[in-house]
């Protein structure tokens, strides 16, 4: 009973001491305050500051896919991969036009990454893990769902992979569809010979000159090929899927301070058209009392682009200058273009589509 009553009266004067304690600091103007949280402070990272120094974006690009990137007579760059490019330079300089374009081969890729010959590369890229270990890549989010397809001669006609035991299959160089083509036709324990050439250019001209039975490349390659071709209807594009091919830019790991950059603007892409914000209607949503749109535009002392060190209204220049994801995608492959491209899974979440932001908070 003794020590029950003692253990009780020393726990009364441990909590009166405390009581102490806190009156004599609360009353002491010289108490060391308690911690306050560091307000965040952007690390702008080597990449973004050399875009910064340079006052332009290096991107590498295809020029050879018309729709995703190709080069007009004038030697204007344009298509889907270019523009997302420009969305980035729009964020971090505030131009979309600040763009120096690097047209690269698929096997050039990885060379021109580790070697700061280009700040980021956007063009027709498959995210994999081999590439995203082996390559030192840090690759944004996915702009375009895609699958590797086969495209033949329509009168030869070719409907299976069987049909082209055999035959000879042409491709692009240091692509992930050299190694797809093959698994599918060893799987199926089907003959081949697979010829690779430097560029699709090449390929398509050994096809045409009935060097290839059959090329092979991601569909929607296929389809711009298909469409810009000299006689659409004499080309097929066989009714199979050989794989997964999610499409995006990527940069180097030695910088995640400029990939962040890369991503949120992707992502801005995407939040924009959810939003319903366009390059048409931008200016409407700068007075929005709606407390995500004010984060999203970095207005109203929002933080936004501070995160990334780079103008806090970043996304306000990307899509004045670039417009919304949907509008870039319907403007280089949409239904008014000679593709005529459907969303299908390239359309937002809300739409049964695969396209989805974090929040901008």
């Amino acid at each position: 009973m003794r020590n029950r009553y003692g253990i009780v009266s020393l726990l009364l004067i441990v909590a009166v001491a405390l009581m102490s304690v806190m009156v004599v600091r609360a009353q002491d103007p010289t108490a060391t305050p308690a911690p306050t949280a560091t307000p965040f402070v952007a690390q702008v990272g080597p990449i973004t500051q050399r875009v910064l120094d340079r006052g332009s974006l290096v991107c590498g690009v295809n020029s050879l896919l018309p729709g995703f990137g190709s080069v007009n007579d004038a030697g204007e760059f344009s298509g889907f991969d270019v523009d997302i490019c420009r969305a980035v330079a729009a964020a971090v300089l505030g131009d979309a036009n600040a763009v120096e374009y690097r047209p690269i081969t698929a096997a050039e890729r990885p060379t021109v990454l580790a070697s700061g010959e280009v700040d980021m590369i956007s063009r027709n890229s498959t995210w994999t893990l081999s590439r995203d270990t082996e390559w030192g890549a840090t690759f944004a989010p996915t702009t375009f769902y895609d699958g590797q397809g086969v495209m033949a001669m329509a009168d030869a006609g070719f409907v299976t992979l069987e049909d082209l035991e055999g035959g000879t299959i042409c491709t692009n160089a240091g692509t992930t569809t050299e190694l797809n083509i093959t698994d599918a036709m060893n799987s199926r324990g089907l003959d081949f010979t697979l010829q690779t050439f430097q560029d699709f250019d090449q390929v398509m001209s050994a096809f045409n000159e009935g060097r290839c039975d059959a090329v092979t490349t991601d569909i929607s390659g296929l389809i711009s090929r298909q469409a810009t071709a000299a006689d659409p209807g004499a080309l097929q594009i066989m009714d199979l899927v050989l794989s997964k091919e999610p499409l995006g830019p990527l940069s180097s790991q030695s910088d995640p301070n400029f990939a962040d950059i890369v991503r949120w603007t992707i992502n801005g892409l995407i939040q924009a058209e959810e939003f319903g914000i366009t390059s048409e209607n931008i200016d409407e949503f700068l007075t929005s009392e709606d407390p995500n749109i004010q984060r999203f535009l970095g207005q109203n002392n929002n933080p936004s682009g501070s995160y990334f060190g780079i103008a806090n209204d970043f996304m306000v220049n990307v899509i004045r200058q670039v417009g919304n994801y949907g509008e870039i995608f319907n403007r280089n492959l949409g239904p008014d273009t000679v593709f005529g491209l459907a969303r299908g899974v390239n359309d937002l979440w809300t739409n049964g589509g695969l396209l989805y932001s974090p929040p901008f908070r």
